[in-house]
């Protein structure tokens, strides 16, 4: 069974009440972490006091985790949107991208928060939580790869389960060098400091390295080397 991070009676709770709470505890998990968070300003923030958080919540690090699956529940539904429809594959990969570029500017706080999962230590659910963070997208991935390849959009030679993992990873990546100061800062170093000025180019070269690996196939690179 999956683990619940919550108490029943947050699921009892309002709308506005869940909604209030989860805001104001990702806004202050994205920019302290989970450690330096501190529940008495997130509280204040959502309107609510410390003890009734408590009364949703056993520990910090459960809300924590709670803050996490919303957030990411916001990422998968713009993933979900643009991977099921019935595009080429690069068009697909297109809109990805772009919707990256929008949401890590508009929500940067969705991928930083993302990025304090890894930051997490001693946490005995960890295979448990990266089900429930990482499931559907490497499910949709898979899957979309999958279909590429029974039509004939991409090579047939590919693992799929291993190049959504890799699909995934190089956005990822992207995501966070457009949120996290480090990451940004690093591509800033690799593609020089006007990078964040032309969203284009960096699409343009991505779907490139994309089209590249979806479409040379094994035999294409035996021939390549010779």
């Amino acid at each position: 069974m999956d683990k619940v991070y919550h108490k029943e009676a947050f699921e009892r709770a309002s709308e506005a009440y869940r909604t209030a709470v989860l805001t104001a505890g990702i806004e202050e998990f994205s920019e302290l972490g989970l450690e330096k968070a501190n529940i008495n300003i997130i509280a204040k923030k959502a309107g609510v006091s410390v003890g009734l958080l408590y009364k949703y919540f056993d520990t910090k690090e459960d809300f924590f985790f709670t803050c996490v699956e919303d957030a990411m529940r916001t990422l998968e539904d713009i993933i979900e949107g643009v991977v099921n429809s019935n595009d080429k594959i690069l068009v697909r990969a297109e809109k990805l991208i772009r919707a990256i570029q929008t949401t890590s500017g508009a929500d940067s706080k969705y991928v930083k928060l993302y990025n304090e999962i890894t930051k997490v230590s001693g946490n005995d659910g960890a295979a448990e939580l990266v089900k429930k963070v990482e499931g559907i997208s490497a499910k949709t991935y898979n899957e979309f790869i999958k279909r590429a390849q029974e039509s004939g959009d991409i090579r047939s030679d590919c693992d799929s389960a291993m190049f959504a993992f890799f699909f995934d990873t190089l956005l990822m990546t992207l995501q966070f060098s457009y949120t996290c100061d480090y990451y940004r800062e690093r591509l800033k170093l690799f593609c020089g400091e006007d990078i964040f000025e032309n969203d284009d180019r960096m699409v343009t070269e991505l779907l490139k390295f994309l089209e590249a690996a979806f479409t040379f196939e094994h035999d294409d690179i035996k021939k390549f080397n010779k």
